[in-house]
């Protein structure tokens, strides 16, 4: 299936221009090119176009998760029919094993899974293995340790109506495939057969696969809704008769080689613990025997144990040292199927995101360290990593830097390369300019600034205002709202993800007009209704106020009609200097633009869009039958003694459950209260 670009829009602008450039550089394996886009320039409908022109798959990264979900949705909208996915890190929670020399303290790996990501990771792989039309919108987590792409092709279930094959068989092949058995609730990753009947809710998918057999052939495969098991219409399933189940998990031991690896493993154990008891480290030999027999007992038995990734290597057949399979190889794997010339990787707001990318691997490398010098893992652990900086470019043979302020290593990149590309996106379709920059002092700044504040809240305009520490945003919040009764809410690093999201949405929507933050302020918002950027201490060199950081959030400004930004400073540093002179230069590209062809600009309103997993403010609790048989009220009146163990069985499942929903709520301290409960009932 080709790529197939849907939108009411044009190219205008630039984009026509840069669409071409980079579409032409692209199709003839430049291994560098850079957009460099001005906020509101449409770069997604610019990389969307490219992609329809090049018919390449796409891999594009992007620094954080928030970011990542948007472009999904975006992509997902102009590319209806095609198979866009979702990866990010699958964890609500997560905290990396790791071992404190210095105070002898071990800490184990915990980890919140969110199902709903789960399935989205499963999703991409699944796709990628399967559709040539794949388009993924990953963050940096793409370049960590998965299974192997021939691996998990190798575990491609195929079932069609007709076939022969016995229910038992079936029922083996689905446990080899790491999906759980169960007699009860049938959940994401489980299956269950009853009668003649097995059905299986696969871990990447929202659907029932219920397959019917009439001694040794499957007599009939239907999809369900696994809400209410009333049939779906499939239409692959209906013009083909058969389909394929993927592996419940990215990581799992080929049995063909299992023997092999188990054995591998056992001799660098033995290797190991001679090392350690040379060293005089009798406790870290002991330890790390008992850890790694375990696990090996586990494999043995069951195919599977926590922690599998640290024995990836082995299971690869990857030397010492080599590079870990990461999303990468799956898009390698799917541009030789599908006989693509290769994949196109876009590294969105390049300037963060390749930093973050080149800084993975010496933390990972630090912590795996202790971890492996005191006896908690084997040196094969180091292999199960991200990729480094120089792996991750040479597995990426075409990339397209994207950025409003791309740094210089990828400019040079790009001006270096084969076909030199670099395409300049400076014109808004809505005629829109950069806006004005305007110096104030900053003796009396407060003053000043909130008359500018309650001037635009009474034409009912945002303000954004940025502070250089956390305790004067809170400070300033709360004495705009003491002193002056306004509408005001800060943004720093300590409010949870989830808040952040709520906070801007609440912005927009007008139930305040003023968020005073920091540094959280500048690539991915969109902001179309804050006509005012405020920046304070605009002179104090540093991180926060680099050019490329002033650039970035005064662009947050250039959304409305009457942007504008005012700068507090008490001189011009070099840092002002430079980010003034560029968004004065692109503000007279546009104005001229504007001239030329007769262009009005245009104030522009966009909706706020879907979540891509909604999260409730209060979810309520549902009744358990078997709380209201003892004289329980709360799930926190539960005594377990009172309960058969059958009993508990029950109520486990259903607590899980009801967990799950709402984790998937968010509604994650009635979550844990859930969590709680269980661990007390298991």
């Amino acid at each position: 299936m080709d790529f197939k670009l849907e939108s009411t829009f044009k190219p205008t602008g630039d984009q026509p221009n840069a669409i071409n450039k980079l579409a032409v550089s692209v199709a003839q394996q430049n291994p560098h090119q850079t957009l460099v886009g001005v906020t509101g320039s449409g770069k997604t409908f610019t990389i969307a176009n490219v992609i329809q022109k090049t018919q390449l798959p796409t891999l594009i990264v992007c620094h954080n998760k928030t970011l990542a979900s948007q472009l999904y949705q975006e992509f997902r909208d102009f590319f209806p029919h095609n198979a866009v996915s979702y990866f990010v890190s699958y964890y609500d929670y997560y905290q990396p094993e790791a071992y404190l020399p210095q105070t002898d303290t071990y800490i184990e790996k915990e980890a919140d899974i969110n199902p709903e990501i789960d399935k989205f990771r499963l999703t991409t792989t699944a796709n990628l293995l399967t559709r040539p039309d794949s388009i993924v919108v990953a963050s940096v987590s793409c370049i960590y340790n998965i299974g192997s792409p021939n691996d998990q092709k190798e575990n491609l279930f195929p079932v069609a109506k007709g076939q022969i094959i016995s229910r038992d068989t079936v029922l083996m092949r689905l446990s080899d495939l790491q999906y759980t058995r169960t007699s009860l609730e049938l959940t994401r990753g489980m299956f269950r057969a009853v009668g003649s009947t097995v059905q299986l809710f696969p871990s990447y998918k929202d659907i029932i696969i219920s397959m019917n057999f009439e001694g040794n052939v499957l007599s009939n495969l239907e999809i369900l809704d696994p809400y209410n098991f009333t049939p779906l219409h499939d239409p692959d399933l209906e013009n083909s008769g058969f389909l394929t189940i993927h592996p419940a998990k990215l990581f799992l031991a080929d049995p063909k080689t299992q023997g092999d690896a188990i054995s591998h493993i056992r001799q660098d154990l033995a290797v190991q613990i001679k090392n350690f008891k040379e060293a005089g480290q009798i406790i870290e030999a002991h330890r790390l025997e008992q850890k790694v027999n375990y696990d090996l007992s586990m494999l043995e038995e069951i195919g599977y144990v926590s922690g599998i990734e640290n024995y990836s290597r082995y299971f690869d057949g990857r030397a010492s040292g080599d590079a870990p399979n990461s999303l990468l190889e799956y898009f390698h794997y799917n541009a030789q199927k599908f006989n693509k010339s290769g994949f196109l990787t876009v590294i969105d707001e390049s300037h963060i995101t390749l930093p973050q990318i080149r800084g993975m691997y010496n933390g990972d490398q630090a912590r795996k360290e202790n971890l492996i010098n005191f006896g908690f893992r084997l040196p094969s652990a180091k292999d199960n990593r991200p990729l480094t900086y120089t792996e991750f470019q040479s597995r990426t043979p075409i990339k397209l830097y994207c950025s409003a302020t791309p740094s210089q290593h990828e400019l040079s990149l790009s001006t270096a390369s084969k076909l030199p590309t670099v395409a300049e996106q400076l014109i808004r379709p809505t005629g829109l300019l950069d806006p004005l920059v305007r110096v104030f002092p900053s003796v009396g700044q407060i003053d000043h600034l909130t008359q500018e504040v309650i001037k635009r809240t009474t034409d009912g305009q945002r303000t954004l205002i940025l502070t250089m520490t956390k305790r004067m945003a809170e400070d300033l919040s709360e004495h705009l709202k003491e002193k002056y009764h306004l509408k005001v809410e800060y943004l720093h690093s300590d409010i949870h993800t989830l808040d952040r999201v709520d906070i801007l949405e609440k912005l927009r929507l007008g139930e305040f007009d003023c968020l005073v933050g920091i540094n959280l302020l500048r690539e991915g918002l969109d902001l179309p209704e804050v006509s005012l950027v405020a920046i304070l201490d605009a002179d104090k060199e540093g991180f926060l106020r680099t050019p490329t950081a002033l650039i970035q959030t005064m662009g947050r400004a250039a959304r409305h009609i009457n942007g504008e930004v005012y700068l507090y400073a008490d001189k011009i540093s070099p840092s002002m200097k430079i980010a003034m002179d560029e968004t004065d230069r692109r503000r007279q590209v546009q104005l001229t633009y504007n001239q030329d062809h007769d262009q009005t600009p245009q104030g522009i309103t966009k909706p706020i869009r879907e979540r891509l997993m909604k999260r409730s403010e209060s979810l309520p609790v549902p009744k358990i039958k078997e709380l209201a048989e003892h004289g329980w009220s709360e799930i926190d009146d539960i005594n377990p003694e009172a309960l058969t163990p059958q009993k508990k069985k029950i109520l486990v499942v259903k607590l899980k459950k009801m967990m799950d929903q709402a984790a998937n709520s968010w509604n994650f301290e009635l979550a844990a209260r859930y969590r709680d409960t269980i661990k007390k009932l298991q």
